[in-house]
């Protein structure tokens, strides 16, 4: 994949901002490499202890991210931040100046701006925070783990195949550099789910002999094109509904569904059958992503995952993880234990439970002032991303997949190039109109 190029045909505005962001951002690259500032080498400068972040990704769950984190830990400060986009910069750092007050520290000279922003705010912190649409995850991954930075990344980590082998390299390289790595998947820190689990690990409703997860609901926002925007500025205006950057929402949100059941099974499905299309949402402001799926995941041992999601209004919705075993069957997200007659034989109430999204960052901050060399959830981040991506291989091609073949695809959804000028791959037609999959004809290994 080629590196990011810095867009050429930009506003007189936005590219003075991006002009300034390059010169401020390599004398922060200079001045690092200059103080031997790596995290491999010394974890906090001077005796400092206080631990420097940079946010990667200005939108709602980046500046959630960014509040989380500077909640984990009395000394941790925002030290910079970076976007394509300097409206969403400037919206999430007024929102966080407001809040923290002197715990952000972004200033100008720290405002990166452009598809090349993220190389500088990796160089000016310890901690980068990954929340831009994930077709970006892997690239910013990589870079963040070579420059030595602890790193937490939003879930999914990836949208095709190519994309979760460079994360998993990366996870590797993050373990040879005793790098602290979360992402978030935040059910695997949260009390209800990790009580549930552990006690369906130990036996208790016996053999998993099969397992269903859902998130079906009404689906999300729509930005709809404006005059004068570029095809890649709508299409990043409008992540949501194009594959290189969402990968489907089978893979942006039914992925914490999916997670689930593989931490349920401690194992990750070898294949994949399915169903799905566009049934309701079919304007052209929806891109090129379905509306439904529906993926039977097959285990090595023969159970069988029955994966739903949708994004239609005035339907049935759920967003949900059920297991039955040869004793008993659970419905994990409500932290309940049932006899095969459906008594509760246990439950987890949970009054008193930390926001899951706050323990993520908490857990992962301890575990960088501790020194944990062991704390990576990029594998299985990695792992469960793959395995929505099997399920969209599934219902995209109508064909069963299997891991091998699916883990091992060539095809690469990402643009040759990344600038504002530059095209994605999926185009409009003269209509407006993107080209969406169809079963039995599309091809996706």
């Amino acid at each position: 994949m080629n590196d990011m190029k810095s867009q050429n045909n930009v506003s007189k505005k936005e590219a003075d901002v991006t002009r300034r962001g390059f010169v401020k951002g390599s004398a922060v690259v200079a001045g690092a490499v200059a103080a031997n500032l790596s995290l491999e080498r010394a974890a906090f400068a001077a005796g400092d202890d206080t631990i420097k972040v940079a946010l990667i990704g200005c939108g709602g769950r980046g500046t959630g991210a960014a509040s989380q984190a500077l909640s984990a830990d009395k000394n941790i400060k925002l030290v910079a931040m970076a976007d394509a986009f300097e409206d969403r910069l400037n919206g999430s750092l007024n929102n966080l100046a407001s809040r923290f007050g002197d715990k952000v520290a972004v200033t100008d000279d720290t405002k990166f701006i452009g598809f090349d922003a993220y190389k500088h705010a990796i160089a000016a912190a310890d901690v980068v925070l990954l929340a831009t649409p994930p077709g970006f995850r892997p690239i910013h991954f990589e870079a963040a783990v070579a420059a030595g930075r602890h790193v937490f990344m939003e879930k999914p980590v990836a949208t095709d195949a190519p994309g979760v082998r460079k994360v998993l390299a990366a996870a590797e390289e993050a373990k040879k550099k005793g790098l602290c790595v979360g992402v978030g998947l935040q059910r695997h820190h949260q009390k209800g789910y990790q009580e549930t689990i552990q006690r369906i690990h130990d036996g208790e409703i016996g053999d998993i002999v099969s397992m269903r997860c859902y998130w079906n609901g009404g689906g999300v926002w729509v930005n709809p094109r404006q005059p004068g925007q570029t095809e890649m500025e709508h299409q990043m205006r409008n992540w949501y509904y194009f594959n290189w950057l969402c990968g489907d929402h089978i893979t942006e949100q039914h992925i914490h569904n999916i997670d689930v059941i593989n931490w349920v099974k401690q194992a990750f499905p070898i294949k994949a059958q399915g169903m799905g299309g566009r049934e309701v949402r079919i304007e052209k402001e929806y891109g090129e992503i379905f509306d439904h799926h529906f993926v039977e995941f097959e285990y090595a041992d023969g159970s069988r995952c029955y994966s739903q999601c949708r994004h239609i209004k005035g339907c049935w919705n759920s967003v949900s993880e059920h297991v039955t075993g040869t004793k008993g069957r659970s419905n994990i997200g409500g932290y309940q234990l049932m006899d095969l007659a459906g008594n509760t034989t246990w439950r987890h109430r949970g009054r008193n439970d930390n926001n899951p999204y706050q323990q993520e960052h908490d857990d992962l901050f301890a575990a960088i002032r501790a020194g944990d060399t062991n704390y990576n959830e990029a594998f299985y981040g990695a792992k469960s991303t793959m395995t929505s991506i099997l399920g969209r291989f599934a219902t995209y091609s109508g064909q069963a997949v299997s891991w091998d073949d699916a883990i091992n695809s060539e095809i690469n959804l990402m643009p040759d190039e990344f600038a504002w000028d530059a095209m994605p791959k999926v185009l409009p037609n003269e209509d407006g109109y993107y080209p969406v999959a169809v079963p039995g004809k599309t091809k996706v290994i």
